[in-house]
């Protein structure tokens, strides 16, 4: 088998990975409906959902990187993607809020152990050149997963239950930790850069290295700051949909699924494209790309909150999922260029560790609990201006970015 189809082999089993990892992760937001109403829960409490899983994530992600950039990265994935597909079926098991919480902290165990090994994998597999496309195609496991996973966990909900929609997605996604582990093959670390089989330097040198390189922090944090509304959307929209324009569940799952699918890959496939156009001759095109695509992002939204009908509505915020995904790629790259080959994994993690802990965690919540603190002067209508508020994010991750623009030049590896 050629460089080239190997490659594109793992990339395909990779994504599929990463597909399920998103429909376990996203499936949370449309079954939001059902568990609120079951367990009688604020919209403030229901946020804790994600306070939960995003430090959780964020704390377990950072040793598993750590023996990543030591061990086997194909072992590694291949035994989270098993763990996170069983706490999933765990979930359906869930007779209480608690023992929902407790099986969400074993799905974001599951899922802190694949992504930072297998964006450091890719790299491995694929030129600088090729490696923002390769890593956007990579991350149209996001959009695909989410809307599959608001697809199915809507149909569920309504057809079954809440519990069968997480026993079936996640006893579903098992199989393919059998395909990452026995098809794909673990490339010499660094082959497709100057420092083939370079050596991992222990931790505390690899966090050093990552404290003294300010394009990793501002990037970090541009990426946080998005994820802030980013993570918040893709949880609280279908909500907002059945608030504020009547769908029900089922519903939501086929018109918020459809936006994030359609927009949602246009974005992430646009971004990795202009990355690889325009970022080897100039890397700080890198940053300048989410931070353009951000700025156009906070009016379609805003607009979209006050759509006067769903047909405008979806417009709207498939545009808005399109340029508000264009990030990833550029960013995703950027970080790989940044490091040595040696510590991909670990930076990965550490990009991970910021942008899950403040995205996830505080996202979810801070959309919930202005929500709540919104109902007397807004009513039903209060998660609408929730979000709006919350577009504020998407302007500090935009200036953000363009401080990181001004800094990859001096910043960059190769």
């Amino acid at each position: 088998m050629s460089e080239k189809s190997r490659g594109g082999r793992v990339l395909l089993i990779l994504l599929l990975a990463y597909i399920f990892n998103f429909i376990d992760r996203q499936i949370i937001g449309v079954l939001a409906l059902p568990i609120k109403a079951e367990f009688g829960l604020s919209d403030t409490t229901l946020g804790n959902l994600g306070v939960v899983f995003g430090i959780f994530y964020a704390a377990i992600a950072l040793p598993i990187a750590w023996l990543a950039d030591r061990r086997s990265r194909v072992a590694i994935i291949a035994a989270s993607i098993g763990l996170w597909s069983l706490f999933t079926a765990g979930c359906g098991l869930a007779s209480t809020y608690t023992q929902l919480i407790i099986a969400r902290m074993g799905v974001a165990f599951g899922e802190a152990g694949g992504i930072a090994p297998s964006y450091a994998l890719i790299a491995d597999f694929y030129p600088r050149e090729r490696r923002s496309r390769a890593l956007a195609f990579f991350s149209l496991g996001i959009p695909i997963g989410s809307a599959l996973g608001i697809f199915f966990g809507g149909w569920l909900a309504t057809h079954l239950s809440w519990r069968d929609a997480f026993l079936i997605v996640g006893l579903a996604g098992l199989p393919t930790a059998l395909l990452v582990r026995f098809l794909i093959p673990e490339p010499p670390r660094g082959g497709q850069d100057e420092a083939p089989g370079e050596t991992a330097p222990p931790f505390a040198e690899a966090a050093r290295m990552l404290a003294r390189n300010p394009s990793f922090w501002l990037l970090s944090f541009g990426a946080a700051s998005g994820s802030i509304l980013g993570y918040g959307l893709i949880f609280w929209l279908p909500s907002f949909f059945n608030r504020s324009f009547g769908l029900a569940a089922g519903e939501v799952g086929w018109f918020y699924g459809s936006i994030v699918l359609v927009g949602g890959a246009a974005g992430t496939w646009l971004g990795g494209w202009l990355g690889d156009r325009l970022g080897p001759a100039r890397p700080a095109a890198y940053a300048h790309i989410p931070a353009f695509c951000f700025l156009v992002t906070v009016p379609a939204l805003a607009l979209g909150l006050f759509a006067p009908n769903l047909w405008l509505a979806w417009l709207l915020f498939a545009f808005a999922q399109m340029t508000a995904l264009a990030w990833l790629g550029p960013v995703l790259s950027a970080v790989q260029h940044i490091v040595r080959p040696a510590i991909r994994a670990t930076a990965s993690a550490s990009f991970l560790f910021i942008n899950n802990l403040i995205g996830i965690a505080v996202g979810i919540y801070v959309l919930g609990w202005l929500s709540d603190r919104m109902r007397a002067a807004h009513g039903a209508d209060s998660l609408q201006y929730s979000i709006l508020y919350g577009l504020g994010f998407y302007l500090l991750s935009a200036g953000i970015y363009f401080a990181a623009a001004r800094r990859l030049n001096r910043d960059w590896v190769g």
